[in-house]
């Protein structure tokens, strides 16, 4: 086996060694721009209150996706046709997203979630077509826990593509009470009763003010509509507290609550002689 002379050496160099160092320089290089790139991205979502999951998972996307770009620009460097590579790498993307389709929706409806905030952790809300305190926003999916305490997962998609509503979005809520009496009680009294209710009660806020006011002539009651204003957590045990109350007063004060009825009149027809 006879050795290597110095040109064809030379020209080994020229023709491999060299396209390797550059591919090497370029595969280092690259490899410490992704990751700058990567660590800039995650900051700016940091700084910008992105949810902790969402970061960790765009920054890992954003580093392969560079990564990727890094292996061809260095496989052109030792002069590998690279537009097969690009092109089974496009390929294989589509078939992924295509087989992954709801995954991925479910993906980009969560970071919707996250980005816009239409509801925390913490929230009561109905969405998806459930209700519940909003306990965990995931990357896929949301966990709600129910009124009975239990646990709902529901998919990003599903909320992202009906109707949201947040009852704890604001710091006051309205409670809307429809109350009946007599066509023969005193109105005048009726209200005065509503009145005196809502201002023995100190959950009850004076700004906005509560309104009563005759709603409906209805077939068997004239009907109230009392709607006073509460701060959002104190919603449910005003609205349970009142009817009570409201209640207990009326039979107080003589107040009928009627509820619906008929009266059957019976006529008798005397038979012919």
């Amino acid at each position: 086996m006879g050795s290597i002379s110095a040109d064809k050496l030379v020209e080994l160099v020229q023709s491999y060694g060299l396209p390797l160092i550059w591919a090497v320089i370029v595969f280092i290089v690259g490899r410490i721009v992704a990751r700058m790139i990567t660590n800039v991205v995650a900051k700016m979502m940091t700084k910008s209150n992105i949810d902790e999951t969402l970061v960790k998972f765009t920054k890992t996307v954003v580093y392969v996706a560079l990564m990727i770009f890094v292996i061809l620009a260095a496989l052109g460097k030792l002069g590998i046709e690279t537009t097969s590579f690009a092109a089974i790498i496009a390929a294989a993307g589509l078939a992924i997203g295509l087989s992954l389709q709801g995954t991925l929706g479910n993906f980009a409806a969560g970071f919707m979630l996250i980005l816009f905030r239409p509801f925390k952790v913490g929230d009561f809300v109905e969405a998806g077509g459930v209700s519940g305190v909003v306990e965990e926003i995931q990357i896929f999916s949301t966990k709600m826990r129910s009124g009975d305490n239990k646990e709902i997962t529901v998919p990003n998609g599903q909320i992202i593509g009906s109707t949201i509503t947040n009852y704890s979005a604001k710091e006051t809520r309205r409670v809307d009470l429809v109350i009946g009496v007599g066509y023969n009680d005193d109105l005048k009294k009726v209200r005065a009763v509503l009145e005196d209710i809502l201002a023995k009660d100190e959950r009850v806020l004076q700004d906005p003010a509560p309104t009563i006011g005759v709603s409906e002539l209805a077939d068997s009651s004239v009907n109230f509509v009392v709607r006073p204003w509460v701060k959002s957590g104190d919603y449910w045990p005003v609205l349970f507290d009142t009817q009570e109350t409201v209640k207990l007063r009326f039979d107080a004060e003589g107040i009928s609550i009627p509820y619906p009825q008929q009266d059957l009149h019976i006529v008798k027809e005397e038979s012919a002689a």
